[in-house]
């Protein structure tokens, strides 16, 4: 049986954790819209 491939928790946090996403000005606008509708942003 073949598995799908497994990303490493890293690289996905740094491509799409609270940081990466703070690095930019279109990644802030979408954790403040997420914040606005009442989604719990936790930074690691």
């Amino acid at each position: 049986m073949h598995y799908p491939h497994k990303l490493s928790r890293t690289k996905k946090i740094r491509s799409i954790g609270f940081r990466a996403r703070m690095a930019s000005a279109k990644g802030r606008k979408i954790v403040n819209r997420k914040r606005r509708v009442g989604r719990r942003i936790n930074p690691r």
